[in-house]
């Protein structure tokens, strides 16, 4: 790509897309050593994680933090904003001013989802994210390192090839993959018959399985997207590798239906906003104006 950049640009953006497909790939090798399940050895484990982080810009230590934290609470209504997509209750979204709620309708827009959201985690908050490291600064160690890797990277090679022609190449391949990571997280969680719970109904092992979706993508997209589509075998046990996991779910046919979306209707979920906790289900702002103004 960096060859070819100034006498065939167009070359560089399509070859872009399959750079970007093992980006992904290669966050969810990063993804399984968080969970330190991608090797036998946890130092290895999150040695390979500090390394692949500066390529997809995301800082090990904390993710490894934040993600965890999403497996342990993930489905649980009082325990939400770590590591997960926000999302208001029917009740918490009428509760809002007129601003609030034209603030969360324009959050949950796709455009911002998916065009201006994955640019801000994965380039702006991921520098300094202090919803942590206000609570664990030895945290900010590991960031801090990152960041300065991605800077040598970027000086590296800016002085090699040139600043201008670097970002050319760089920036598809990061708005592709960061968007591309987004929408797998996003389906994995934000379906129709998804699960959320107050503490005293939330169980940790009902939530893994009804709270994640088994996103079935054909292949090559499975391969590149790491299996991580059997989302709720994964979150029932996240110490099993990726390269596992279709095994473990040929070995249990009775999930292969369970929360199952396909690709094409995957885009659906796009226009679920707000949990329902009288339907227990989550519903579209259309679908809110349809109910009743006392539910």
């Amino acid at each position: 790509m960096i060859i070819i950049v100034d006498d065939a640009y167009w070359v560089a953006l399509l070859l872009s897309i399959p750079a970007a497909a093992f980006t992904v790939r290669l966050f969810i090798i990063q993804h399984d050593c968080g969970h330190h399940s991608f090797f036998k050895s946890p130092r290895l484990n999150d040695f390979v994680g500090r390394v692949i982080g500066v390529v997809t810009l995301t800082p090990h230590e904390y993710w490894r933090r934040s993600h965890n934290t999403h497996h342990a609470t993930c489905g649980h209504l009082q325990k939400r904003g770590i590591g997960d997509v926000s999302l208001l209750t029917v009740a918490e979204y009428r509760s809002l001013s007129w601003w609030g709620r034209l603030g969360y309708r324009i959050y949950r827009m796709p455009a911002v989802l998916l065009g201006i959201g994955p640019i801000y985690l994965f380039v702006i908050k991921y520098r300094l994210p202090l919803d942590l490291v206000r609570q664990r600064p030895a945290l900010l160690i590991g960031i801090m390192g990152t960041n300065i890797a991605i800077a040598a990277v970027i000086m590296t090679l800016g002085f090699s090839f040139g600043f201008l022609d670097v970002f050319m190449v760089q920036i598809p391949v990061v708005l592709l993959s960061s968007t591309a990571g987004v929408w797998l997280f996003y389906v994995q969680h934000q379906f129709e018959t998804t699960y959320w719970r107050n503490k005293e109904d939330w169980n940790i092992h009902e939530a893994s399985i009804m709270a994640s979706s088994f996103y079935d993508l054909p292949q090559p997209l499975r391969w590149f997207s790491g299996n991580i589509g059997i989302h709720h075998i994964h979150h029932l046990s996240c110490r099993i590798p990726n390269y596992r996991l279709g095994a473990c779910l040929a070995e249990m046919p009775a999930l292969k239906s369970l929360n199952r979306i396909g690709l094409r209707e995957s885009f659906a979920c796009l226009r679920l906003a707000l949990w329902d906790e009288n339907a227990q289900k989550l519903i579209s702002f259309k679908g809110l104006r349809k109910l009743s103004p006392t539910v």
